[in-house]
């Protein structure tokens, strides 16, 4: 089973994550912000990753420290579940649609971390979530979990679809990215022969 717990203690935000990468898509959220329980629940449902989130943070100064936090948290777990990344697919894609939104996600388990991320959401907010913060999410991941990832918003005029539609193709991409290569059990996917 490729599974991780971490524990990030800082002033900010005290944090719990736990994943299972061969899941069903099992979760338990509380972060403090419904919407990024909302949004991480995409990740679990449509990876079948199951993934467990505790977080208490200084939301009376804002959700930034939250939601940037749990971005490293997870990355660190995924960083230690994967492993040595034998036999995975390395690349994942996918696009989702909602509506009229559309998103494209791509990702590459490289060991190399960046973020290039494309996402012109159609208004600041959503309920009470600055969307700001999605790229901060996302940016905290990919440092951590040492991820190549390429995000796109193609089209879309509700930015809460917009989200939705971006963590939804981010829960497929893993999904398949991290699938065992039943032709390449033992090697890892690389001319270096190490990721």
């Amino acid at each position: 089973m490729r599974t991780a717990q971490v524990s990030r203690d800082t002033l900010e935000t005290q944090i719990k994550v736990a994943i299972n990468l061969d899941g069903t898509g099992k979760q338990q959220l509380d972060s403090g912000v419904p919407f990024l329980d909302h949004m991480l629940d995409q990740i679990a449902r449509h990876g079948l990753i199951d993934l467990e989130v505790f977080c208490r943070g200084d939301l009376h100064i804002d959700d930034h420290h939250t939601v940037e936090d749990i971005g490293i948290a997870l990355g660190q777990c995924f960083a230690q579940a994967v492993g040595d990344k034998k036999g995975i697919l390395r690349y994942g894609h996918a696009y989702v649609p909602l509506d009229e939104a559309l998103s494209r996600v791509v990702v590459d388990f490289s060991g190399r971390p960046g973020l290039f991320f494309h996402v012109p959401f159609s208004r600041a907010r959503i309920g009470q979530f600055d969307v700001d913060l999605v790229q901060e999410f996302f940016q905290g991941f990919v440092n951590h979990a040492r991820v190549t990832l390429h995000i796109d918003n193609l089209k879309g005029s509700n930015a809460h679809h917009q989200a939705e539609t971006v963590f939804k193709a981010f829960g497929r991409a893993l999904r398949m990215a991290l699938s065992q290569d039943p032709r390449a059990q033992a090697s890892i996917p690389s001319t270096k022969g190490v990721l």
